[in-house]
């Protein structure tokens, strides 16, 4: 059913109004490549998606202007411009959330707060005049309706509750236009939301249920030419919980992408999120290795078998696996996979089996965090009853571990530094090259993407990597025993690829091993931040 008030995917309301929409800048983390910007003048890693549809869906006659600080901090005349300000973001994003709240509140401005984090833990925010708890519906419309009776601060805090979800299939395309899309490091977009599983760690179930919700495969496409219209190129991410939760729905997008690919020219590449139980699909790979997806974010976790029941995820601990990425790399996707430290049933032993873990898959990119207990979730609630929850901006995590803290941060510290030492990340680089890459598709790419810029910026990432990695790191022996090759054999994607994301691996562990940054991605502490390269 449609929530009543929208016409065209657009909100409605009588009175005009100016509105600042303003994304807070996020943490830094081994997944968001912030070493690798200066190669190629990105500012931010992804556009925030939620944000922007939030921007496109409301009144037309209604003035909106974007900011992402994570590009460029929101000015004093954005504040005085505008009648109110809207912020959406992540828990890891609390204290810029504030933040942002606080200056928008020094102007006189009515601040409206939704998205994930406030939707999972509204008490965290006491001081934003209007919170808007779930998902876009008629909770939307009613802080809609507020600002167009009155924009001015309300007297105490409203609070709106999304009852009604708008289907995914009545979303309004992003406001791209209202962001710069060239920017950012990589693009995204969203094509359900949901996942079927119950990982005790994970969110996604308590805030956008365990039945994916889907947009239209020809929504997903209209979107991707708004994005290809509005400057995006290179890689696109879906952005799902779980590409595969509804694997028939899947199977008749990936059938509309590669039409979509093959009528354009190839101009994005695409990754996303899926469940490792995808390897067991291989028709699904197949479309998907035609559709030109050529990385898959795997939330492995741990290779310990208790401790993946333990979790939940008995799904993965179903798998031979070394023979599911074996099968993944197979058709030509780079396995990026997520690891957690800190489980209640982690040993002394444990660092040296995921590190073995890692030579033997050969995976070369890991995001290594130590667990952290997230609100509406089986952790948080099971550690809460037993008194394992802890709140001091100055520990890594707010979980009391089994094991001693400074020994799990040791530990940490540990692999993290063996796992992205330059020779052990290039040498799972080499395995690549050579079983993984030369399975993916190799289509012949349209003028958009050959273009004769493209090719220009191509080349000047290019000369910034031979100068910065081949010239200046301390590693590029290593880099060069793998770049001279692959460049003989005319595979200059592959050195970008490898020489960008390597630096920024071996950059940002060199940081997290000071104590620079953070050893998990939630955590709150926030570190010294040198300019990245």
């Amino acid at each position: 059913m449609t929530v009543p008030g929208r016409a065209s995917g657009r909100l409605s309301a009588r009175n005009r109004r100016k509105i600042l929409c303003v994304s807070p800048v996020y943490a830094r983390s081994f997944g968001t490549f912030e070493h690798a910007y200066g190669f190629r003048g990105s500012r931010a890693f992804m556009p925030p998606q939620g944000l922007l549809v939030i921007a496109s869906a409301l009144p037309e006659n209604w003035d909106v202007r974007f900011v992402d600080e994570n590009i460029a901090r929101a000015h004093a005349s954005d504040f005085v411009w505008a009648d109110a300000v809207l912020v959406s973001g992540m828990h890891i994003q609390r204290r810029a959330i504030d933040d942002i709240n606080h200056r928008a509140h020094s102007f006189g401005k009515a601040t409206v707060l939704g998205g994930p984090s406030v939707s999972a833990c509204p008490g965290q925010y006491p001081e934003f005049d209007y919170l808007h708890v779930g998902e876009l519906g008629d909770a939307t419309q009613a802080v809609v309706s507020a600002l167009d009776e009155n924009p001015r601060r309300p007297g105490r805090q409203v609070r709106f509750d999304t009852a009604e979800r708008t289907p995914l299939q009545d979303f309004p395309v992003p406001a791209y236009h209202l962001a710069e899309l060239e920017r950012y490091f990589i693009g995204n977009v969203q094509f359900s939301s949901g996942c079927p599983y119950q990982c005790e760690f994970c969110d996604i179930p308590a805030l956008y249920g365990r039945n994916p919700r889907l947009k239209t495969p020809e929504q997903v496409t209209k979107e991707l030419d708004t994005m290809l219209a509005a400057g995006a190129i290179g890689a696109v991410y879906f952005v799902d919980d779980n590409f595969i939760g509804n694997r028939r729905a899947a199977r008749e997008l990936l059938e509309v992408l590669i039409d979509w690919q093959k009528a354009r020219g190839y101009p994005f590449s695409f990754s996303c999120e899926a469940t490792l139980n995808i390897s067991k699909h291989t028709e699904l790979l197949r479309l998907m290795r035609e559709a030109y997806f050529t990385t898959i974010f795997c939330g492995i976790e741990t290779p310990e078998l208790d401790a993946l029941h333990a979790m939940k995820k008995a799904h993965n601990a179903a798998l031979p696996l070394y023979e599911a990425i074996a099968t993944l790399n197979s058709y030509g996707f780079e396995i990026v996979s997520g690891i957690i430290l800190g489980l209640d049933t982690d040993t002394e032993e444990t660092p040296a089996r995921i590190l073995e873990f890692i030579k033997r898959s050969n995976i070369p990119m890991l995001t290594i965090n130590l667990l952290q207990a997230l609100p509406r979730t089986a952790l948080y609630d099971r550690l809460a009853r037993e008194h394992r929850i802890v709140e001091d901006e100055r520990l890594e995590s707010n979980v009391v571990f089994t094991r001693p803290y400074d020994e799990v941060v040791a530990g940490w510290k540990w692999l993290i530094a063996e796992a992205y030492e330059p020779s052990a990340l290039y040498a799972r680089y080499a395995h690549n090259v050579e079983h993984t890459y030369p399975n993916r598709l190799h289509p012949e790419f349209g003028s958009n993407r050959a273009s004769f810029s493209n090719i220009t910026y191509g080349l000047r990432i290019l000369a910034n990597i031979f100068l910065r990695v081949g010239g200046l790191s301390n590693y590029r022996k290593e880099f060069w025993n793998m770049a001279l090759p692959l460049l003989r054999a005319g595979r200059i994607e592959d050195v970008i690829h490898i020489g960008l994301v390597g630096h920024h691996l071996i950059k940002f562990t060199r940081e997290a091993v000071s104590g620079e940054q953070n050893a998990s991605f939630y955590a709150p502490a926030e570190r010294p931040r040198a300019a990245a390269a």
